[in-house]
């Protein structure tokens, strides 16, 4: 009776997996080619942790609400600015998003905002309750009712949980990402979105071409069965430690594969074209780029392709 066996090197200090050997030669060209995002000229941050998302992410009609209750027209300015557009994880594809008509009203305690320059925001913070939005972690009873404040910050009773100094990075370009999913979905923003809690931003250098790469069956199949962390039902989580190992091949606009990938990751994002068709070139450009053979391409294909039918 002949057996089946697979050679498995355990000499590394890095976490293993037991990999097939064309699942070896894949992952070892993956890792002498690419460098780790961590090295990348790039930064990594998560979305606003807000504390209460029901007071402070708002549909259109509470913000057009709120701005209509404003006294005068420099105060609707400023508020319009204060209260931005959000995208939540669920609303990410891949190479797309799908904006659900929400606002966050931006009250970024690193901005350091004076609450009684924006009065009908103010009006709105109260009416939700100021035990329930106070940043001390007590427990209040009003009326009857046990009210919870949010966890204890040193932060304001109108500002979000987190402080969030990266806030500019929001109306930078910028790759977005939900957290968790049946599937990692990479989105180009450019229209100064805002991310809630469930999803990662990055900016940077070269957006373009890694949103091509991060996209790949390559990197989707080197998450799967690396360093991705899954939950109880199987969905993957795409935290910022996870990402930073993927190893990406350093931008060279010498080289011109790397110079088309960047420039078929910005035809998507510019929406003028035939997905299946941009997307095929891709996976020949990333192939080529990586170094696999036919059978290694097909390999990671029916990888990716028996995981998107799955969802």
């Amino acid at each position: 009776m002949q057996q089946e066996c697979v050679e498995c090197d355990f000499v590394s200090s890095d976490s293993w997996v037991i990999l097939s050997p064309i699942e070896q030669s894949i992952k070892r060209k993956i890792e002498a080619v690419g460098t780790p995002l961590k090295d990348w000229d790039i930064q990594i941050n998560y979305g606003i942790k807000t504390g209460f998302n029901d007071a402070f992410i708002i549909n259109t009609e509470k913000r057009d609400e709120i701005l209509a209750n404003c006294q005068t027209e420099d105060e609707r300015q400023k508020t319009a600015e204060l209260i931005r557009p959000i995208l939540r994880g669920r609303d990410i594809k891949r190479y797309e998003y799908e904006w659900a008509d929400l606002w966050i009203i931006a009250t970024f305690p690193s901005r350091h905002y004076d609450i009684e320059s924006y009065p009908a925001v103010k009006n709105y913070l109260l009416s939700i309750g100021i035990h329930r939005l106070e940043q001390t972690g007590k427990t209040h009873i009003v009326n009857d009712k046990k009210i919870k404040a949010r966890k204890k910050t040193n932060n304001e009773w109108f500002e979000t949980q987190d402080s969030i100094s990266y806030w500019e990075d929001f109306s930078k370009p910028k790759i977005v990402w939900k957290i968790i999913g049946n599937q990692m979905a990479f989105a180009y923003d450019t229209n100064n979105y805002v991310m809630n809690n469930a999803c990662y931003i990055m900016t940077g250098n070269h957006l373009d071409y890694l949103l091509a790469v991060l996209n790949s069956q390559a990197i989707t199949w080197y998450s799967y069965v690396t360093n991705m962390n899954k939950t109880g039902v199987g969905d993957v989580q795409v935290g910022g430690q996870n990402i930073a190992t993927f190893p990406i091949p350093l931008y060279d606009a010498n080289k011109i594969e790397l110079v088309e990938l960047a420039e078929l990751a910005n035809s998507i994002t510019n929406k003028n074209i035939n997905l299946p068709f941009i997307d095929s070139k891709i996976e020949s450009l990333v192939s080529m780029v990586y170094g696999f053979t036919s059978e290694e391409t097909n390999f990671l294909h029916s990888f990716v392709s028996s995981l998107r039918k799955s969802i």
